[in-house]
């Protein structure tokens, strides 16, 4: 009927019904005597633990107050030893007079009740118990857990004396820290760890528990009990906690704390009832008025959206017996005992605050915070709600859907629709080997027989969707059109005559026989030769799909090979991958960077793509994850390498090589003037590309007739600058060949496009800058009155040159002991010096001469490198004794050899010639010509032997100067082989033993 009442905001119906569940009139006095006439009666309830139900109505509070009246009347029993209510209800003041006879098992009931609210005794010296989270609030039944010892037996003690079992409640200031051992709330370590402003209470059960039920809802307040933290709180408390239910009576003031304890004993003053008299002053009354009328609307809205604050509404009135809708101080208590998430600092401000105005504000304020927190809670509520509502709506009408349209036939299965979808994928392809079909057939009835949620099913549908992808007997039309396949790959390569010829090889067997098969190549040469880009022109020439991946460094076999079924995210290697992406079974697949595979413990990925690469294996490739055979024999396979050493020699017999030289400075000039510069305009915005039918546009239609019948024509593409940019703009070709002879002397053409790139950047950023007359640093303006780059102000846009000659020594002939070779690199070839030196040692003390005959090799040179060193030394001394049976240089000097740069890793046997013409240039004291470089190894009796990378040598003897070179004579097919324009003007020389090479390089022939 409360409930009722209060929640439709009738105050008015409880001025006849106050709520003092424990009234301080002594009008049922005739009860309590009627009462005691039952002592076994009485008797029995204590033993059943049923008093807290009789202390929480009315009667039981009177007959406590009519027994301790009579018994302070009684001379016969003040004489008793137990203590007199009118002392004190300390914990160190208590004597231990009587047993626990007044406990029923592990429940505990106060020895005499000496009075209830205002009626309650006025002890000075109390225990204080403190409490955390909030304080206790006078009229509130409030349970409270206690963890320590000394406190428990003090509380016994109190309770089995004659006082009443009172002790003090004070708030703590700061909550325990249980991470550093202060577990037990009711232990302080300091008297300024407690409010001023507690609670004077009354203990009406005390129940000691050894079981684990310390978070049953009997033990625990959202506000004020004292709980374990955690399991192992408990476990460890165990038979060392107990129970308290309490009754606060009134507000007290602390003294002085007297002991820390634990027990904690203090003095204290009690408050005296504050009561708010109506009539005094008319403004005040209409704001207590508002106020309580604002604080039970509140607690009424706050009930209506937050069901836990209702339920703890509903517990809470029946425990409150002070509460009174009409008396400001104690709905204030009531409201603020309701803010369970209020501050602990804002809970005690309530409690120590004595104007009802004032007080009744601050339990509003606390309880707007709780109407706040709802109504966010419900908004959350209602948008969770809404989510789910609308997915479980989706996933019903989804259902309902499906169900539909199974039953009018609209729509199979899920697992009949994937058989489905596989059939209709198999059928496409126009020939599957019988092998793999009866493997997809037993997959397909495994997959009908699965239920969707196993993880078998998952398996098995990835591996059909792998099976049904692979393109079985796809392949794309071939261009067998020679003419038109030389045009494609004239188009945007210049030179890599070998590469092209042999792809047009490819196509003439290919047209001959009328089917195509697979072929392996492998591009091996410097970087920025266009091994890599050729590869699509060559695919694009032809007609197959392109597809590329990069295997350097790459040293996990299942990238080949692809991984096991039973794996977790188990998929089939790249070429597998190859075969779906690309939807043909004769792609071209260019594997880059294969000199740079590598090996670990999870593999050789070389050893797997001997399978892949191998003619005669690879029409029956096992891939680990399809572990069927499949036909990879119609795939062309292109390779990229820089240094073919690197390859293992299994895999590298396998490939057709086609080595890539180095462009030299025609060659560079030419890709520069045709592709370079013009790439660079256009992506830098200088220039823009015509369309095939704007150039069209322009012929007239004999010229296009002429045009479509001759596809072997190259057709150059047409630029023309743009509208903002000056008629005068272009790089002049005498930049570039000063790019290339003084910026980029390597071998292929990457740096030199990195340079133009810079150039043409610079340049858009002066067209701008002078459209928006902008100013610009002085490195970026435009300092010559010209917008044409030539080599005069080429360092305005590239800075200095990075190389001011040719040669290391220019004069001519060169120092004694200097002589110029040629080396190979995979950065093309390399025109390098060997110096010697020779250091007489003085006479000892006997006359001989010190040292000779030792030689000593810098230069950061390789074993094989090394070892040439001491052939060149054995085979120089050999010679010179020869040549001159007199001379003891070698005797009586030590050589120090050294090959500059030292910071560049040197190797290699062919420059054994070199070094020998060296020594005996220092031994002999005669100079070599300055135009004169040679190469090739020497044998330990001096014959010369072949080397490689002639072309590279013979243009790096170019790009120096050289005009006479020492070959071996092995080497002259090579050195054929090379185009007229590198052979102009070179005065070569053939040796097959050391003397002919002496004969050259000491002008005797």
């Amino acid at each position: 009927a409360f409930m009722a009442t209060f929640f439709r905001g009738g105050v008015h119906h409880t001025q006849n019904r106050p709520f003092f569940f424990g009234s301080s009139d002594n009008d049922d006095d005739n009860d309590d005597k009627k009462g005691k006439g039952d002592k076994s009666k009485k008797d029995k309830s204590k033993d059943d633990g049923k008093d807290e139900g009789k202390d929480d109505g009315e009667n039981n509070e009177k007959d406590d107050n009519e027994q301790d009246e009579k018994d302070s009347n009684n001379p016969a029993k003040t004489g008793d030893s137990e203590p007199s209510p009118s002392l004190n209800n300390s914990a160190r003041y208590k004597q231990s007079t009587h047993s626990s006879n007044t406990s029923a098992g592990n429940v505990f009931l106060p020895a005499s009740r000496l009075g209830f609210g205002d009626q309650a005794p006025r002890y000075p010296h109390l225990m204080a118990l403190p409490v955390i989270r909030g304080p206790v609030f006078p009229g509130v039944l409030t349970p409270i857990s206690i963890y320590d010892k000394k406190t428990i037996e003090a509380i016994e003690k109190i309770m089995s004396g004659g006082s009443g079992g009172y002790l003090g409640l004070f708030l703590r200031k700061d909550e325990p820290d249980v991470s550093k051992g202060l577990e037990k709330p009711e232990v302080i370590t300091n008297a300024t760890d407690l409010y001023s402003v507690g609670t004077f209470a009354q203990i009406q059960r005390m129940t000691k528990s050894a079981d684990d039920n310390m978070h049953d809802d009997d033990h625990a307040h959202p506000f004020t009990s004292n709980e374990p933290k955690d399991e192992q709180d408990m476990d460890e408390k165990n038979d060392n906690y107990a129970n308290l239910l309490i009754m606060p009576h009134r507000r007290i003031n602390l003294l002085s704390v007297d002991d820390v304890g634990p027990p904690t004993d203090v003095t204290v003053s009690h408050w005296e009832r504050l009561q708010y008299v109506r009539g005094d002053d008319s403004a005040q009354d209409d704001t207590i008025r508002a106020l309580s009328q604002e604080v039970l609307t509140t607690i009424r809205e706050v009930a209506q959206m937050n069901a836990l604050f209702k339920e703890q509404v509903v517990n809470l009135v029946p425990s409150s017996h002070l509460f009174d809708m009409n008396d400001p101080y104690r709905l204030a208590d009531f409201a603020a005992s309701l803010s369970s998430g209020g501050e602990a600092e804002d809970l005690q401000a309530v409690l120590e605050e004595k104007d009802a105005e004032a007080r009744l504000h601050k339990a509003l304020v606390l309880l707007s915070k709780e109407r706040e927190v709802s109504k966010l809670q419900k908004e959350i509520s209602a948008k969770v709600e809404e989510k789910m509502s609308e997915a479980q709506r989706k996933y019903f009408l989804t259902e309902q859907l499906k169900s539909i349209k199974k039953e009018l036939g609209m729509e199979k299965d899920d697992k009949d629709s994937l058989i489905e979808k596989y059939r209709k994928k198999l059928s496409e392809y126009p020939s599957i080997p019988e092998e793999i079909n009866e493997t997809i057939e037993s997959e397909l009835d495994k997959l009908s027989t699965l239920e969707k949620n196993s993880s078998e099913f998952n398996v098995t549908r990835s591996y059909l969707d792998w099976l049904t992808n692979i393109p079985w007997g796809v392949t794309t039309e071939e261009n067998f059109d020679i003419s038109d396949a030389r045009r494609i790959l004239d188009q945007d390569h210049y030179g890599m005559d070998e590469v092209k010829e042999t792809i047009l090889q490819f196509i003439a067997v290919g047209k001959l026989k009328g089917t195509v098969q697979g072929k392996i190549l492998c591009l091996a040469g410097p970087p920025g030769t266009g091994k890599t880009s050729i590869a699509e022109s060559v695919a694009l020439a032809l007609g197959r799909k392109f597809f590329r991946f990069s295997v350097g460094g790459m040293s996990d076999v299942s990238e080949i090979k692809g991984h096991r079924r039973t794996y977790v995210g188990a998929m089939p290697g790249k070429i597998i991958q190859c075969l779906k992406s690309t939807g043909s079974t004769n792609p071209l697949v260019l594997i880059d960077e294969i000199d740079k595979l590598g090996k670990d413990f999870r593999g050789d990925p070389a050893s797997a793509l001997l399978e892949v690469l191998d003619p005669g294996q690879n029409s029956t490739f096992r891939d680990h994850f399809i572990d069927e055979p499949v036909d990879i024999s119609k795939v062309l396979f292109m390779c990229t390498a820089n240094e073919i050493d690197r390859i293992p020699g299994p895999l590298l017999d396998r490939m057709e090589i086609i080595r890539l030289s180095g462009y030299d400075v025609p060659e560079k000039l030419e890709i520069a003037e045709k592709y370079l510069v013009p790439k660079s305009m256009v992506s830098s915005g200088l220039m823009v590309k015509e369309s095939l039918d704007e150039q069209q546009s322009e012929d007239n239609d004999t010229e296009k007739e002429v045009a479509s019948t001759d596809k072997s024509s190259y057709t150059e593409p047409v630029y023309h600058l743009t509208e903002k940019v000056p008629d005068s703009l272009s790089i002049g070709r005498s930049a570039l060949e000063s790019l290339v002879r003084w910026y980029c002397r390597e071998a292929g053409v990457r740096n030199l496009a990195k340079k133009i790139d810079k150039i043409t950047r610079l340049l858009s950023l002066q067209v701008v800058a002078e459209e928006e007359g902008a100013k610009l640093t002085e490195k970026s303006s435009r300092q010559s009155d010209t917008w044409h780059v030539s080599s005069d102000n080429l360092h305005e846009y590239v800075g200095k040159p990075i190389f001011t000659s040719d040669r290391l020594y220019e004069k001519d002939p060169l120092p004694h002991g200097i002589v110029m070779g040629l080396a190979w690199t995979s950065m093309g070839g390399s025109a390098l010096y060997v110096e010697t030196q020779g250091i007489k040692r003085g006479l000892d003390p006997e006359g001989k001469p010190r040292g000779g005959g030792t030689l000593k090799a810098t230069g950061q040179l390789g074993d094989v490198m090394k070892e040439s060193t001491q052939i060149a030394y054995t085979v120089a001394r050999a010679r010179l004794a020869e040549i001159a049976h007199n001379n003891d240089f070698f005797d009586v000097t030590d050589i120090h050899m050294h090959v500059p740069e030292g910071a560049t890793p040197k190797d290699g046997p062919s420059a054994g010639v070199t070094m020998v013409t060296a020594m005996l240039s220092l031994a002999l004291d005669r100079p070599i010509k300055s135009d004169l470089a040679m190469t090739g190894e020497v044998s330990l009796t001096g014959k010369v032997l072949a080397v490689g990378g002639i072309k590279e040598k013979v243009m790096a003897a170019r790009r120096a100067g050289i005009k006479t070179i020492v070959l071996p004579e092995d080497c002259r097919r090579d050195f054929e082989e090379l185009p007229d324009y590198l052979k102009d003007g070179l005065d070569i020389n053939y040796a097959t033993d050391y003397s002919n090479v002496f004969d050259v390089a000491f002008g005797l022939n």
